[in-house]
């Protein structure tokens, strides 16, 4: 009769076999869920363009023209992102017209973002045209 003289517990390859499959699923989950923050950081870029543009409109009311640089909107006079992430440079176009940009800035958790690197939008009487597309967008 054969008695087993092992106690219980794991062998060294089992545990070896268990750390190569946990490192090969984090290896695999670890570029998705860096994507997915890209993609989360990416709202405030468009929560600043969203303000600067709802900043052009009051300022459109009142002087029947847009403004020219970002310190003379009231609640989007600043050339960085709530967040820090974004550098926001405002283009006038003529009186009917501007082009707002957010850029990610190098110094920033967002710097590896080349997909979506500058977000704008470009407003031309009124109308609002998004770039460079709808999922830098977030839609």
């Amino acid at each position: 009769m054969f008695t087993s003289t092992q106690s219980p517990g794991f062998t060294l390859v089992e545990l070896a076999v268990a750390m190569a499959i946990a490192v090969l699923l984090a290896s695999t989950a670890l570029p998705a869920l860096q994507a997915q923050l890209r993609q989360a950081r990416r709202a405030d870029a468009v929560a600043a363009l969203k303000r600067v543009q709802l900043a052009q409109e009051r300022f459109h009311g009142h002087h029947g023209r847009y403004a020219s640089q970002l310190d003379g909107l009231i609640g989007a006079a600043s050339p960085r992102s709530d967040q820090g992430l974004y550098d926001i440079r405002l283009q006038a176009l003529g009186g009917a017209a501007y082009h707002v940009t957010a850029s990610v800035r190098a110094d920033a958790a967002q710097a590896g973002d080349s997909d979506c690197a500058a977000i704008s939008l470009v407003v031309n009487e009124g109308i609002a045209e998004h770039r460079p597309s709808r999922q830098c967008w977030g839609r």
